[in-house]
C-alpha cells in the first residue's frame, strides 16, 4: 500500500519521443494521481493522452522520466507483473471472441494461479457487481451479448484480480448516447463501492466533468494546462486554452456536477397507478389528480407506462395504453442527464428511479432552474451570457 500522503501513482518527467519526430509526442509530464480517485486525460486529438495512458503500464515504454506506484519506482520492473497489478479497459473491448464470458473475466486470475473456485466465485461476484446475471451470461460468448453488455464485461475483466489501479482508454466511446449515459452512471455506482484509482482518457469534456474527482486538460505533448476539480475548472479557466477547451455554455456544463439526488425529488406530484388497477379506477384517479398523465408502475413498482386521458378514451387495455416510459435517471444520474429525459418526455419531467430500477419520483424543470440559480448567485462563471 502507498504511504499516508503518497499518490497512488506519479508520474515524474515523463516522456515519449519517437524516433523521426520533432517534437516529443509526451513532454516531460509530472502528474500525480491520488489513491481512490478518477483523474480524467481530456484534451484535443493527438495531444498525447493515450500516449500517456499506455506509458502508465508501459505498453508503450517511456523515452525518459519516471512512473511510481503506491511508492514504488516501477520505470524499469518486469512490464508483464506490473500490468497485473492494474486494469485495462479499451473503447474496443478486446474481448477473446472463442472464449465464453466467464473465461474471459478469468484470464488474469488463472495466469496468477487462481483456484478454479476461487476464480468462480470471483466471476460471479462481478458479474453481479455490472449487472449481469451470472446464471444467464456466464456461458455465453461475446457475440451472444449487445455492446453495452459486452463494454460492462470488459470492466468485470479489468476489475478480475482486485488491481488497485484501473486504466480505462475511451471506455465508453463506441457505444450509443442511452447505452453510454447508463454505463456512466453504472460505473459511478460501482466505484462508490470499490474505490479504485483510475486514469480515465476521453476526448469528451462532458464526461470527463461527470466522471471525474479531478481532471487533467492536456495541450499539444499532454503538456498540462489545468489540472483541478471539475468544479475549479469551470469556475476559474486557468488560460485562454482551457476556456477555448471548455467551449459555450460553461453554466450548463455545470449541471453535470450536480446530481439528481443532491436535489428535491417530487415523490407524489404525478398519479401512480398498478398493474392491478381497473380501467374505471386510473380514469377517476387521474380525473382527481389534476394531472395530464398516469405512471403505470408494473408489478415491481419499475415505471412502465404513461397514460393520457385521452389513452383511456379509446384503450381499455391499460398494459398498452399510452406510451412506454423509455428511459429513467437514477439517483446517481447529472442534472445534465436529467434535463435531456425532460426535453425527450412530453411530461416535461425526468422518472427518477433506485438502483434497482423502482420508482422514487420525478424531477421538473422548475427544479434544474433553481439548481441554475443557485450555481449563477454562488459563482460568476466565465463565458456565460
Amino acid at each position: 500500500m502507498s504511504t499516508p500522503g503518497e499518490p497512488m501513482i506519479r508520474l515524474d518527467k515523463l516522456t515519449k519521443q519517437y524516433p523521426g519526430q520533432e517534437a516529443p509526442a509526451v513532454d516531460a509530464v509530472d502528474l500525480a494521481v491520488p489513491t481512490g480517485e478518477i483523474v480524467i486525460l481530456v484534451g484535443p486529438s493527438g495531444c498525447g493522452k493515450t500516449t500517456t495512458l499506455e506509458m502508465i503500464n508501459r505498453l508503450i515504454e517511456p523515452s525518459s522520466g519516471r512512473i511510481f506506484l503506491e511508492g514504488e519506482d516501477v520505470t524499469h520492473v518486469n512490464a508483464d507483473q506490473l500490468r497485473r497489478r492494474m486494469g485495462y479497459v479499451i473503447q474496443q473491448i478486446g474481448l477473446f471472441p472463442h472464449q465464453t464470458i466467464a473465461q474471459n473475466i478469468a484470464v488474469v486470475p488463472r495466469m496468477l494461479g487462481w483456484k478454479d473456485a476461487r476464480i468462480n466465485d470471483r466471476v460471479d461476484e462481478l458479474l453481479h457487481l455490472v449487472g449481469l446475471d451470472p446464471g444467464r451470461y456466464r456461458n455465453r460468448y461475446p457475440k451472444e451479448m449487445s455492446g453495452g453488455q459486452r463494454q460492462r464485461v470488459g470492466v468485470a475483466r479489468a476489475m478480475a484480480a482486485d488491481p488497485p489501479v484501473m486504466l480505462m482508454d475511451e471506455p465508453f466511446g463506441a457505444t450509443d448516447p442511452i447505452t453510454r449515459e447508463r454505463l456512466q452512471n453504472e460505473f459511478l455506482r460501482i466505484q462508490e463501492d470499490i474505490r479504485k484509482t483510475i486514469v480515465f482518457v476521453t476526448h469528451d469534456i462532458d464526461e470527463a466533468i461527470k466522471m471525474g474527482d479531478r481532471i487533467a486538460i492536456l495541450a499539444e505533448g499532454s503538456q498540462i494546462a489545468q489540472y483541478d476539480t471539475p468544479e475549479a475548472i469551470l469556475t476559474s479557466p486557468a488560460s485562454e486554452f482551457v476556456e477555448q477547451f471548455l467551449g459555450s455554455g460553461i453554466l450548463l456544463k455545470r449541471l453535470n456536477l450536480s446530481r439528481v439526488e443532491d436535489v428535491h425529488v417530487a415523490t407524489g406530484e404525478w398519479p401512480t397507478i398498478g398493474p392491478d388497477t381497473t380501467y374505471d379506477q386510473a380514469r377517476q384517479h387521474l380525473q382527481q389528480s389534476g394531472r395530464t398523465h398516469l405512471l403505470l408502475l408494473d408489478a415491481q413498482r419499475r415505471p412502465d407506462r404513461w397514460i393520457a386521458a385521452i389513452d383511456l378514451d379509446r384503450d381499455r387495455d391499460l398494459s398498452m395504453a399510452g406510451t412506454r416510459v423509455q428511459a429513467c435517471v437514477d439517483s446517481r444520474a447529472t442534472l445534465n442527464d436529467a434535463l435531456q429525459e425532460m426535453l425527450l418526455n412530453a411530461n416535461g419531467v425526468a422518472v427518477v428511479v433506485d438502483r434497482d430500477g423502482v420508482y422514487a419520483g420525478t424531477l421538473d424543470l422548475e427544479t434544474i432552474i433553481a439548481a441554475i440559480r443557485e450555481m449563477r448567485s454562488g459563482t460568476a462563471v466565465p463565458g456565460d451570457t
